[in-house]
């Protein structure tokens, strides 16, 4: 029979283990993760390479936060001929953000005012928040190319940054994904206003911006 200091022994030693294991939970969280906010820009503004590149930008982040079994792709729609709805890209749902939390059950819901997309849900890969209205940086304007139910703009102005390979002029549809505004009924997630003055980095933080995009994993 062993003694009651080496089972307190045995048992802080137990303690201790469990103190040091990551938290299941939260791994279990990050891993059917299947939407998030890009945490950063590949470089040069709304040039994006793409749609091709756009996704691979998606996957990369997502494989980095232990995500990356899954396709990835960017919310992100195109103009012209054989323009691409980003409705039609991202599959039919249900999307978690990297804590688990549901954001919409389906294409349906995401593009009502049902959709659970705000700045506490709108988390990065890494589960962070970006900062939005009201903060000392605002980086709330998304690239999205969209209209508000998920569409592509009609061909002639440009709305999609020369469909993602522009970084200097040009304009993009962005969305806010604080859902606030700074006129009365621009709240859009995805659909609020154009960028101004180009499609650079810098032409992009001039509305409250970083180049950042939606991503969504294709069931």
């Amino acid at each position: 029979m062993k003694s009651l200091p080496n089972i307190l022994l045995a048992t802080g030693g137990l303690t201790a283990l469990a103190l040091l294991a990551p938290p299941a939970v939260a791994q279990d969280a990050t891993s059917n993760m299947s939407f998030f906010v890009t945490s950063t820009n590949p470089g040069k503004g709304a040039d994006l390479g793409g749609l091709e590149g756009a996704d691979a930008h998606c996957q990369q982040l997502a494989k980095a936060a232990g995500a990356g079994g899954r396709e990835w792709v960017a919310y992100l729609s195109t103009q012209g001929e054989n323009a691409v709805n980003a409705r039609d890209r991202i599959g039919s749902g249900p999307w978690v953000n990297a804590k688990g939390v549901e954001i919409a059950k389906d294409v349906k819901t995401l593009h009502t005012e049902q959709v659970n997309i705000n700045k506490e849900t709108a988390l990065t890969e890494k589960g962070e928040q970006i900062s939005g209205v009201g903060d000392q940086t605002n980086l709330h304007d998304m690239l999205t190319g969209s209209q508000p139910d998920g569409t592509a703009f009609a061909a002639g102005e440009d709305r999609t940054c020369n469909n993602w390979t522009s970084s200097t002029e040009g304009a993009a549809m962005l969305g806010h994904h604080d859902r606030r505004g700074r006129e009365p009924g621009i709240n859009s997630w995805n659909s609020a206003h154009p960028s101004r003055g180009g499609c650079g980095t810098e032409a992009l933080k001039s509305t409250g911006g970083g180049g950042l995009l939606y991503c969504f994993a294709r069931n």
